[in-house]
């Protein structure tokens, strides 16, 4: 008997927060990946737009999926499983309003609640968002959500408890340019947009690979969406939509950081369900790196090349090179003789993992302002950094907290590569990103313990 998706989600959260690593060996075997986080979450919210059911295959068992399916179920979706592992089904034909409490109780760290305002206008006419507290509602990437809402229509009232949204006179197309094509507001257009009356022009879009196949999702439930060269998204508005039958696409940040696990740790992990396709700018800059790589059928087989080699890399949208596959290559790069640079241009603070690898024996240097030096591809930002890594460097073992789920991942990666032991702490986190995270360490011959 197949054990349901959503009680083997909040199982296989890792049981543990603590992990004892003994490292210096390198990782050999296969680990597959399934659906990708980024897509799986975003679709499942737009199965509140269908009148009908809707079935999402390859549904990856993280901690992430789990607070949607829970939010979901708070706004009466009846969620069951599919007919094969990793599928599940949304009956949206209950669908009602939830209290603040429900919702800040089931959301928890999660921005996904933001998403779910679009649909639920049209569904309900109101939507609720709680004060999640810190600064998650006021900073910028939720303020792009809601100037793109206001532009639709929708009346934002902040209160005490957080932000009610309601729309008098409905949505209504609108034309919306991006400050930045962030992935999160280009989501919120497109959910909101595809039962908006009229069209909708949006400029500056995301256009990851994930953005795609949520539009591809979109068009199965009868959305009529065409992309446009330079960024541009055109959605026209229809009454209504049905349910969809969708696999999702696989993730490409887990693959990406399991082939940087290989070229660090000097082993060799083939990849099942990975493309090349969707990885194009990853695999270039893996080759670079002194990486070597074979596309297969079912998978991508990857391992070192020799010996290892530096490299600059500019993180940037796609297509350019992920913010989340930096954190993985930086651990690689403290073992490639010379100096690489690591110029972060998306996320402000997220070179802070690399104190971690410096108490470990790393070379690393971070300018907190980034780098005037030396010929860009991809325009300065005010908020970029970047990390100046020169090795080779042994890595040592060290107690580590882990601070985030790319930067806690490469942390893991880093005491596999490390001789001794290190203690690595908050690795529960990675549940949120990396389905059965143990179990693929096992099987690529990790050596470690959880603690408590």
């Amino acid at each position: 008997m197949t054990t349901p998706l959503h009680e083997s989600t909040i199982a296989s959260k890792l049981s543990g927060d603590v992990l004892a690593i003994r490292g210096g060996r390198p990782l050999h075997g296969r680990v597959d990946v399934k659906g990708a986080k980024n897509l799986a979450t975003k679709a499942m919210v737009a199965t509140l737009l269908g009148e009908t059911a809707s079935t999402l295959r390859d549904v990856p068992d993280l901690s992430d999926v789990a607070v949607v399916r829970s939010l979901l179920e708070v706004h009466g979706v009846r969620v069951t499983e599919g007919d094969e592992p990793g599928a599940l089904v949304f009956d949206p034909s209950d669908v009602e309003s939830a209290h603040f409490e429900e919702i800040d109780a089931h959301a928890g760290a999660s921005r996904i609640p933001i998403l779910f305002c679009g649909p639920l206008l049209h569904r309900l006419g109101q939507a609720f968002i709680p004060d999640l507290g810190g600064c998650r509602i006021g900073d910028r990437p939720i303020d792009f959500h809601l100037d793109a809402l206001r532009k639709f229509g929708a009346v934002v009232e902040k209160l005490p408890s957080g932000i009610r949204l309601s729309a008098p006179n409905g949505l209504k197309g609108a034309s919306i340019h991006l400050p930045y094509p962030s992935v999160g507001a280009t989501e919120q257009v497109l959910l909101t947009a595809v039962r908006a009356q009229g069209q909708t022009e949006l400029r500056n879009a995301a256009i990851e690979p994930e953005i795609m196949d949520l539009i591809a999702v979109l068009q199965k439930m009868g959305a009529i969406i065409s992309y446009e060269p330079n960024r541009v998204i055109l959605i026209e508005g229809v009454e209504t939509l049905r349910g969809y039958d969708h696999r999702s696409i696989f993730d490409r940040n887990e693959a990406a950081s399991w082939a940087c696990a290989a070229l660090a740790t000097d082993g060799e992990i083939f990849v099942g369900g990975a493309k090349q396709q969707e990885m194009l700018t990853f695999l270039n800059v893996f080759r670079k790196a002194g990486g070597w790589f074979d596309v297969r059928e079912d998978g991508i087989l990857f391992r070192r090349d020799g010996q290892l080699k530096p490299v600059i890399v500019e993180t940037d949208v796609h297509p350019g090179f992920m913010t989340d596959w930096q954190q993985p290559l930086v651990v690689a790069l403290t073992q490639a003789p010379g100096r690489s640079v690591v110029h972060e241009t998306v996320y402000e603070n997220r070179m802070g993992f690399t104190e971690a690898l410096v108490k470990m024996g790393a070379d690393i240097v971070v300018h907190p302002h980034g780098l005037q030096d030396g010929p860009r591809r991809v325009a300065r930002r005010e908020l970029e950094q970047a990390a100046v890594i020169t090795g080779p460097t042994p890595l040592h073992g060290a107690e580590i907290v882990v601070p985030d789920l790319r930067g806690g991942y490469s942390h893991v990666i880093a005491a596999l590569t490390a001789t001794g032991e290190s203690t690595v702490s908050g690795v529960d986190i990675l549940s949120r990103g990396y389905e059965k995270f143990l179990d693929k360490l096992t099987a690529l011959g990790a050596d470690f313990d959880v603690i408590g």
